[in-house]
């Protein structure tokens, strides 16, 4: 195991399967290689097991008919569909949290659904316009609850839950069916 480790300002470890199996570690810069090598012998079974999933997963998918493409035109579409639908959400829900927010961006992503950059401005996924219209209001309550808390502590998952109490159906609904909705623009 040849882990990638990436150290940065940040306070915490992270461990990250990518999807070509390698292992990224994301380290504050006072964490030793010792230290880095002791997580890493502590979460062996994980990444074991999480490796096998995932090439389970690979398995699985490679047997799958292959996947409609979206055209470009597709895909302007449902980011001109997203401009219509997502700032009302974002102005709805702002309200009900109690945040505002600066700009709103929609973009079509491979990786992520939404985020926050720490000056309040949102990105949205066009592909969220595929989602059931509660994965939408998740995502859009998930990113306005960073005004509050730009982490996903317990504190942060209280935020979600005053807005949104059943927010754990989306987010299953998300990591079961994300996937296959991403595959439709990524080769």
């Amino acid at each position: 195991m040849n882990p990638e480790i990436i150290k940065s300002n940040r306070r915490t470890i992270e461990l990250k399967i990518c999807r070509d199996g390698h292992i990224q570690v994301r380290a504050p810069y006072s964490m030793t290689n010792a230290e880095i090598a002791d997580f890493l012998k502590k979460k062996s079974d994980w990444i074991t097991k999480h490796r096998a999933r995932m090439k389970e997963r690979q398995q699985k998918k490679a047997q799958e008919p292959p996947v409609q493409r979206l055209s470009q035109q597709d895909i302007r579409a449902l980011a001109d569909q997203a401009m219509q639908v997502i700032p009302d959400k974002v102005r709805f829900y702002a309200e009900k949290i109690g945040v505002d927010y600066g700009r709103i961006t929609i973009r079509c992503q491979k990786t992520r659904w939404g985020s926050c950059s720490g000056k309040g401005n949102l990105n949205f996924n066009c592909l969220l316009m595929l989602t059931p219209e509660a994965v939408q209001n998740y995502v859009v309550v998930h990113e306005l609850c960073h005004r509050k808390e730009m982490n996903h502590s317990p504190r942060f998952w209280s935020e979600v839950a005053k807005i949104m109490s059943d927010y754990e159906n989306s987010k299953i609904w998300l990591k079961e069916n994300g996937e296959d909705i991403i595959r439709r623009i990524v080769g």
